[in-house]
C-alpha cells in the first residue's frame, strides 16, 4: 500500500505529522507532497523540524497568487506526480487550497482520495475554505472527522455513511505529543499576564477600517493587559500599508509551534480569528475570544472555551472583562480528542 500526503500551509503539517508517524509504524509507504503554498521559513520550514516530519518527497513551490491561480498551479504541478507515483490513496488535510486542488486532480484520476478534518462547516459560503470544504467532501472517498457535528453535516449533504468516520483531532494529537516540550521555553522578557493575539483572515486584515477598528480595541485593552502579538506577513504588510500606529503592543514574528505553543498555555487569553487556535484554546482550557461572526468549529463553542465577537468591539471588551474579573468559560474537551487520531486513521486505511 502507497499513501501520498499533500500539506500546503502550516495547520497541514501540525495535521498530518500524527497520520504520517502512525501509519511508518505500519510499515506503510509513504510519498510526502508539499506544494509550497506557504513558503515563508518562519510559516513552514521550521514545522518539519519541530513535528519530526520527513522532508517533503516532492515540493510544487507553488508560492502565493489569487485563489485561481495558486489552485490551477497546483493542480497542473500536481498531475505529473500523482502520475508518476500511483499511490493507491492520497491524503489531504484541512480547508486550503492546496486540499481541494489535489482532490479535483485525484477524483479525475481515479485515485482514491481520504480527508482529514472532513465535514467542518460555518456554512459561510463568503469564507474561500468554506468552499473548499465542500467540494472537497463531495470527492472524498474516506473522509475522516473530528467531531460529532461534521458527521451531520456530511449525513445532511448526502455523503454516504459508509464513507464517514469519527476519528478526532488529528491536530490535538500534535499538541498533545509536543505540549512536554513548550515547558523548556524562556518565556523572560515576556509579560507575566497577557492575552496572545493572532490575526491573517483577509476580512479583518485587507480592509483598512476593519483592521483599524480591532487595533484601537487592542490598544485600549493594552491599558489593562498587555498584548501579546506574533504578526503574520499579510497582517504586517496591511498594518504598514494602513499607517497604523501599534508600538504600545509586543509586536513579534511569526512563531515555531512549540514557541507559540508555550505562550498559548500561559496566556490569560487569547485573541484570535484563526480556526486552529480555536481547538488549540479548547484543549489547553484557555479562553479564547474570535475575532469572527461564525466558525466552522462550533464544537469549540458549546464545549469549549470559544466565544465569538464578530468586529464587535464592545463585545469584545466585554468579554475581555469577564475574563479580568474570572469569570471566564472553563469548558470542557471534546470526545476523542485525546491524541490517538492518527492511530485511528492509520487503522482505517490499512486495510483499504
Amino acid at each position: 500500500m502507497h499513501v501520498l500526503h499533500v500539506v500546503g500551509a502550516r495547520p497541514n503539517f501540525m495535521k498530518a505529522a500524527p497520520v504520517i508517524g502512525a501509519l511508518h509504524k505500519k510499515g506503510i509507504q509513504q510519498t510526502l507532497v508539499h506544494t509550497g503554498q506557504h513558503y515563508d521559513a518562519n510559516m513552514s520550514d521550521v514545522f518539519f523540524t519541530q513535528l519530526a516530519m520527513p522532508a517533503p518527497d516532492v515540493n510544487l513551490e507553488v508560492g502565493s497568487g489569487s485563489h485561481a491561480k495558486q489552485t490551477a498551479d497546483i493542480m497542473s504541478r500536481f498531475e505529473p506526480v500523482v502520475l508518476e507515483r500511483r499511490p493507491d490513496v492520497v491524503l489531504v488535510y484541512g480547508d486550503v487550497n492546496s486540499t481541494v486542488a489535489a482532490a479535483l486532480v485525484c477524483s479525475k484520476l481515479l485515485i482514491r482520495v481520504g480527508h482529514v478534518e472532513a465535514g467542518l462547516r460555518s456554512f459561510d459560503r463568503t469564507m474561500p475554505e468554506e468552499v473548499n470544504r465542500l467540494v472537497t467532501d463531495q470527492l472524498a472517498d474516506l473522509l475522516f472527522t473530528p467531531s460529532e457535528d461534521g458527521d451531520a453535516n456530511l449525513r445532511q449533504e448526502g455523503v454516504a455513511t459508509g464513507k464517514i468516520h469519527l476519528v478526532g483531532n488529528v491536530m490535538i494529537d500534535s499538541l498533545v505529543h509536543l505540549l512536554p516540550s513548550t515547558e523548556r521555553c524562556n518565556l523572560n522578557g515576556f509579560p507575566k499576564r497577557y492575552a496572545l493575539v493572532t490575526l491573517h483572515r483577509p476580512s479583518n486584515v485587507d480592509d483598512a477600517q476593519s483592521l483599524r477598528g480591532i487595533l484601537e480595541s487592542l490598544l485600549e485593552i493594552s491599558s489593562d493587559l498587555e498584548v501579546v502579538f506574533p504578526v503574520h506577513p499579510r497582517t504586517r504588510q496591511r498594518i504598514s500599508e494602513f499607517g497604523i500606529n501599534v508600538s504600545r503592543l509586543h509586536l513579534l514574528e511569526p512563531l515555531p509551534y512549540i514557541e507559540f505553543l508555550a505562550l498559548q498555555r500561559r496566556a490569560l487569553v487569547v485573541i484570535t480569528d484563526s480556526g486552529g487556535i480555536q481547538e488549540e484554546t479548547t484543549y489547553l482550557r484557555v479562553p479564547c475570544i474570535t475575532l469572527r461572526a461564525n466558525t466552522e468549529r462550533p464544537i469549540t463553542v458549546t464545549l469549549g472555551t470559544n466565544i465569538l465577537v464578530g468586529q464587535d468591539a464592545v463585545a469584545l471588551k466585554s468579554e475581555l472583562q469577564r475574563v479580568l474579573d474570572g469569570k471566564a468559560k472553563s469548558g470542557s474537551i471534546p470526545p476523542l480528542w485525546d491524541g490517538k487520531a492518527g492511530e485511528r486513521i492509520a487503522n482505517i486505511l490499512k486495510p483499504f
